[in-house]
């Protein structure tokens, strides 16, 4: 299988081996992740708990497991021992008042950041809640909050359930919200391969080739059921041919990276799908 070079696929998938449903031990994810030479590999994720057990190395995307107020302590261990720091990521959990939980968010690495903990280059990944249906007017007002600070937006795009799984309109509904912040954003889970398809498991799983394009689509200024269409179309041949004909490497200022615990299968569907250069 080619190794990838073209820039529009660089770092587009995070390795979290270590996440559901893969759930690899901690040191054969990083024996592995080392010896991996695929540019298409972004950061190692792993959570703030992990980081004692792990030497300095590769970039890590670090999950923070708490609130806000746990912001400071695995930015500032990070920083002390050396660590490639590349993403730190936090969720928003309380759902009664997320513009609020969202503004401690900011507090704290405002202040990890005063302090030297946290270098400003980190990219900071703010999770909000996967509300189906059109976004509430508190989940739109944190991302206000996320996009005034200039930190980033997270998107949950699948689970072990398929409640986890938002549906197209609702992740038509995100790009949108985040796209009118210019706020940049990643996807975690359920990403694993190219193509929408229905798992075997009877679940609807998205293409992160879909997601890519819609990306792109949206923000050039397609309507929201072209977008839906996109998020739905399960032609790997015609996803193929717009990766050819439409500037796909634009959206990755939009789209940075997913998280999936499997980095052979997408690598597999883009070699497959023939879009590798």
């Amino acid at each position: 299988m080619p190794a990838t070079t073209e820039p529009l696929w660089r770092g587009l998938v995070d390795d979290a081996a270590i996440f559901p449903p893969g759930d690899a031990p901690l040191d054969a994810a990083l024996a592995a992740y080392r010896e991996r030479e695929e540019p298409l590999v972004g950061a190692f994720v792993l959570r703030d708990t992990d980081l004692p057990q792990v030497e300095p190395g590769p970039p890590l995307a670090v999950v923070v497991t708490g609130g806000a107020g746990q912001v400071g302590g695995p930015a500032g261990l990070a920083t002390r021992r050396g660590h490639a720091l590349a993403r730190l990521e936090i969720a928003l959990r309380d759902l009664d008042d997320l513009p609020g939980n969202a503004r401690r968010v900011v507090a704290a690495v405002d202040a990890a950041r005063a302090a030297g903990d946290l270098d400003d280059e980190v990219a900071v990944h703010v999770e909000l809640p996967a509300l189906p249906g059109e976004p509430t007017y508190g989940w739109l007002a944190a991302a206000d909050e996320v996009a005034s600070a200039e930190l980033l937006l997270k998107l949950r795009t699948g689970g072990l359930d398929a409640d986890a799984h938002p549906d197209s309109p609702t992740l038509a509904a995100w790009i949108d919200a985040a796209l009118d912040r210019e706020t940049a954003f990643k996807c975690t889970a359920g990403l694993h391969r190219a193509v929408r398809h229905t798992g075997d498991d009877g679940i609807e799983r998205h293409g992160f080739l879909n997601l890519l394009l819609a990306t792109r689509r949206a923000f050039d200024g397609a309507t929201r059921d072209d977008v839906v269409a996109t998020l739905e179309e399960r032609d790997g041949t015609a996803l193929a041919a717009a990766v050819a004909a439409e500037d796909l490497a634009g959206a990755r200022r939009w789209f940075r990276s997913f998280g999936s615990c499997s980095v052979s299968e997408p690598l597999a569907d883009l070699d497959a799908l023939g879009v590798l250069a």
